[in-house]
Parts: structure tokens; C-alpha cells; sequence
């Protein structure tokens, strides 16, 4: 079965679901729904189930079309409580998950989802690779294993790809590298690596730099979306989306695994950082591609972000923002501090409309 590609909208009284089907016969298809519950199956597609953040109910008001042009099934359903605003319709990835996974509390890693993934990942494996076998020494058993990643849940993931970690991180040897030494030497990097000559050229021919200064990413028009609806009553914020994600994007976060993790306090104060850390490096790269992605984006947002460049575990704002200013000054092909800046601008923008 084929998961089919959806997407969600609202007005105060209607949840209206658009399906593409393009292959599936409009005479032979079922919906079910009750509640916070659909499910959908036009054969080759079913859409097991949604679990909606608001409910649905049946009363003679919901009403089915199907375009034949698009393809598409059009679902009208009325909401049980008339205005009420269903947060969340466009992360899917959440609507797709199963109930229990979405209200029962995180014990622990659902390491389940992430095998399924392992397993898919397995078929596109080079088999014919000429391998050695593993030999653990007595001495790696003695040594301490430091945790790095998302909330500090990893360790051991690089004992194996010493010779690969060039292209993935800058720090050396992480598993046996504590956080205050790997920040030690990446202060110690970016100080070596800072060349006043490039940082004086940008500051005084800077006609490009002005350029992308100017330019305006998408965050800007939503942003004013959001400012002029701030006078307006509840209805007319609810009805209008700020954000609208790409067919790309969306079937993206279909694709996404579902995970739960184990964070206390500190630890989720931790990825917040690290997340504003990516988000500023996020920042830079669109506005000085002009919104255009390339070949060098990647590297460019590893590089500016310590997070993911040198596994950086940051326990406040402060840091998160001098860490970016430097790395902008000493590595990516434009290296002036107003784009140190406006980036920190930029990210504000996004953080204050919302997930």
C-alpha cells in the first residue's frame, strides 16, 4: 500500500483534507471517521490513520469530491465544537503517529523506529566492500566513552570512522574527548584560523555584502503576516497559515521517523541551544544565497554551527551567539559582522512565528 501525499486546512467550522490519488479509481474508495480519527483507502493508497489535534464529528454536513484533473479527493468535515482551532495541521509527521505514541509519557528511546530505519538503509548497502574484522584492544575498554549528539544521548558512534571524521566533524577522537577540551580546541581552531586580511577586505569592499543585506527571506513576509493580525480577533489569525511547506517538504515529514526521548531539564535547555545554534548558521546561508541552495550549503551550515561541526554542548545563550559571531568571521566566503547580526535578527523572526 502507498501512503498518499495530504494535506490539511480549517475554517471556524469545517477540517478539510485534500488527498492525492492519482492512480486510484473516484467509484471505489472508503473514509472513516470518528472523533480525533481518519483513515482513508482508495486502492493503491490508504492512509492508515490521522490522529487529529481537534474533534470530527458526523452530522449531514461533511461532503467528498474528487478532481479528476489533480487527481485529488476533497474531504469536508465538521468539527464537533464550532470555532474551535486545531493547532498543529501542518506537522504531519506528528498527525501521522500512532495515538499511543503521541499521549502516552517517554520512558525511554523507542529504538524500534530507528531499527526499521536501520533495516531500510540496508538495502542500498555495497556488499562487495572489502572488509577487516573488528578487533576491540584491552585498552579501549578502559577508556572513557563521552556522550555528545542530540541531548548528549550518543557516544561510541565515531570509534570506527576515525579516517571519515574530516568530512563529518572537525573535532578529533570525540569519543575520548571531554566537552571542555573539545571546546578548548575549536577556540583554539577558529583563532588560528582568523585572517584579519579577509576580514578587512570584506569590511571595505563590501558592495556584496550590502546586497544580501538587503535581500528578503522568506520569514520577512511572514513575519508581517503575524504583526498585522495581532490587532484582529481570534477567527482571522486561526484561519490564515503563515508558513506553507513545499510538496518536497511536506512528504519529507511523512517520511520522518517517530522517536521519544528521555530529556530532564538541562538537557532539554541543552538542545534548545543547540537547535538555535543550527537555526543561526540556517540563517546566514539563506540570505547569502539569496534563498538559493547550492553545492556548498551544507558545508557552509556545518561549518558555522558548532553543534553539529565540533559536537559543542552549550549551557547558555551568550555562548551560542559569541560561537556563531566567530565562526562567521573565520570561515565562509563573506566575513563581516553585520551578517553576524542580521542573522541573529533573522532567527528572532523565525523563533517568534511559532513551530
Amino acid at each position: 500500500m502507498i501512503t498518499p501525499a495530504f494535506e490539511l486546512s480549517q475554517d471556524p467550522d469545517f477540517l478539510t483534507v485534500i488527498i492525492r490519488v492519482p492512480y486510484a479509481r473516484a467509484s471505489e474508495f472508503d473514509v472513516y471517521f470518528e472523533g480525533q480519527d481518519f483513515k482513508f483507502y482508495a486502492k493503491p493508497y490508504f492512509l492508515r490513520q490521522l490522529t487529529l489535534p481537534g474533534r470530527i464529528v458526523e452530522d449531514g454536513r461533511e461532503k467528498a469530491s474528487y478532481n479528476t484533473d489533480k487527481g485529488t479527493f476533497t474531504i469536508r468535515l465538521p468539527k464537533e465544537v464550532p470555532g474551535q482551532y486545531f493547532e498543529g495541521l501542518d506537522m504531519l509527521t506528528s498527525l501521522l503517529a500512532p495515538k499511543k505514541s503521541r499521549s502516552a509519557k517517554p520512558l525511554v528511546e523507542e529504538i524500534a523506529a530507528s531499527a526499521e530505519l536501520s533495516e531500510g538503509e540496508e538495502d542500498n548497502f555495497d556488499w562487495e566492500i572489502e572488509q577487516t574484522p573488528y578487533e576491540e584492544s584491552a585498552e579501549s575498554t578502559l577508556l572513557p566513552q563521552y556522550c555528545y549528539g542530540f541531548g548528549n544521548l550518543r557516544s561510541g558512534v565515531f570509534q570506527r570512522l576515525q579516517d571519515e571524521l574530516s568530512d563529518v566533524i572537525d573535532v578529533k577522537n570525540p569519543d575520548q574527548t571531554p566537552v571542555d577540551e573539545r571546546r578548548e580546541k575549536r577556540l583554539a581552531a577558529e583563532a588560528a584560523k582568523f585572517d584579519p586580511d579577509h576580514y578587512l577586505a570584506d569590511f571595505f569592499e563590501d558592495e556584496a555584502i550590502q546586497q544580501v543585506l538587503k535581500y528578503k527571506p522568506w520569514w520577512v513576509d511572514a513575519h508581517k503576516k503575524m504583526r498585522a493580525l495581532q490587532g484582529e480577533g481570534r477567527q482571522e489569525r486561526d484561519t490564515l497559515t503563515l508558513v506553507v511547506f513545499s510538496e518536497e517538504e511536506r512528504e519529507q515529514m511523512r517520511k520522518f521517523t517517530n522517536k521519544s526521548y528521555l530529556l530532564d531539564k538541562r538537557s532539554r535547555h541543552r538542545v534548545y541551544l543547540g537547535l538555535i545554534d543550527i537555526l543561526l548558521a540556517y540563517c546566514y546561508e539563506i540570505r547569502v544565497n539569496e534563498g538559493d541552495k547550492n553545492v556548498e550549503s551544507p558545508w557552509n551550515i556545518r561549518k558555522l554551527s558548532a553543534t553539529l561541526c565540533w559536537l559543542e554542548s552549550f549551557t547558555g545563550i551568550h555562548d551560542v551567539l559569541v560561537s556563531f559571531g566567530r565562526r562567521v568571521l573565520c570561515y565562509p566566503l563573506h566575513r563581516h559582522f553585520a551578517l553576524v547580526t542580521r542573522a541573529v535578527n533573522d532567527a528572532v523572526v523565525i523563533l517568534q512565528l511559532g513551530k
